[in-house]
């Protein structure tokens, strides 16, 4: 594959490759690729948190305004989550309640953003410090989306979109104007693109939008897995994914992880290229797949109490 998504895969099989505290169990990969067989097969529904709001400008308007924060995984800890939710849902919960309440966001509203103001919309205590260092990243995220539009879109959030005509690649080219977007990693001599939240947005779109316009886009299926902390520690809880005894025993103790470390990169890189190798046994057999349909599948998979239960790597940065 050529283009940006081909860059995205071929430098992980090269990270992959020469990883040093992760490996991929290709035996145990080629199980679970056909255990997941029949769920990998299906449409990708709609994330409960993305569902349609009340028209399409609001429903554009607030997937695009949920991705733009759709990060944080690192600080989710120190968080005040909602009852029985998680991180990511707290988030999506306030602002959901947000739309409803007042409406969208509008584009001069998001670049005035305040950490004070993302914290009483998600429900947060910024005097937590690392509760405020998130809301200030949101604030960031916010004000560079509202200056986007303003700037180069007149305010219009369906004109951003349109500017990716109809494709996926586009869009993440799009979106990654903003620095907060530019998920690229180093790794040695390599230059490892991941760019995570950029191509959520277009299969958040896409399922809001049930595939029609403004979700529409020919290159979906083009899409890598969107690479965060939680498919890896899936995959590793599977037995697909290996981490070398002493980065394993950080993560169970809650070490924090380095963003753009040797160990960060491999633990994103070697799960981007396991999923790539569970697409490929799928179809070898016959079978319809797609990074993104895997990558819901083990999303899901990852919200179990089970799965929740083992200490996933934890990284603070804006990617995820």
């Amino acid at each position: 594959m050529s283009g940006l998504f081909g860059d995205i895969r071929a430098a992980c099989a090269e990270v992959a490759r020469r990883a040093r505290f992760v490996a991929i169990e290709h035996a145990r990969l080629e199980e679970l690729a056909f255990e997941l067989a029949a769920a990998a097969g299906k449409p990708v529904p709609l994330d409960p948190a993305q569902h349609r709001l009340a028209g399409e400008a609001a429903t554009l308007a607030f997937v695009i305004t949920l991705d733009a924060v759709n990060f944080g995984s690192g600080w989710f800890p120190h968080l005040r989550k909602r009852a029985g939710r998680s991180g990511y849902f707290t988030i999506a919960g306030g602002l959901r309640e947000c739309f409803e309440r007042e409406g969208p966001l509008s584009a001069n509203r998001l670049a005035s953003a305040s950490p004070a103001e993302c914290a009483e919309i998600f429900g947060q205590d910024p005097s937590i410090p690392e509760v405020g260092e998130l809301m200030t990243h949101f604030a960031h995220a916010w004000r560079d989306l509202g200056e986007l539009l303003l700037e180069t879109y007149a305010g219009d959030f369906a004109a951003l979109v349109s500017a990716a005509d109809g494709s996926a690649e586009s869009l993440v080219e799009v979106l990654t104007a903003m620095p907060l977007y530019r998920d690229v990693a180093r790794y040695d001599d390599l230059v490892v693109p991941f760019y995570k939240r950029a191509q959520i947005t277009a299969a958040d779109l896409a399922a809001a939008f049930e595939g029609g316009a403004p979700g529409a886009f020919r290159d979906l299926d083009d899409l890598t897995i969107f690479a965060d902390n939680l498919v890896p520690h899936v995959l590793r809880v599977e037995g697909v994914l290996r981490y070398d005894a002493e980065l394993l025993a950080r993560i169970e103790v809650g070490t924090l992880i380095e963003p753009g470390s040797r160990e960060e990169v491999e633990m994103r890189a070697c799960a981007l290229h396991a999923v790539e190798e569970m697409c490929a046994a799928l179809r070898r057999s016959g079978r319809a797949a797609s990074a993104q349909r895997l990558d819901h599948v083990l999303w899901s998979r990852g919200q179990s109490a089970g799965m929740k239960a083992v200490p996933r790597h934890r990284t603070r940065c804006v990617f995820y």
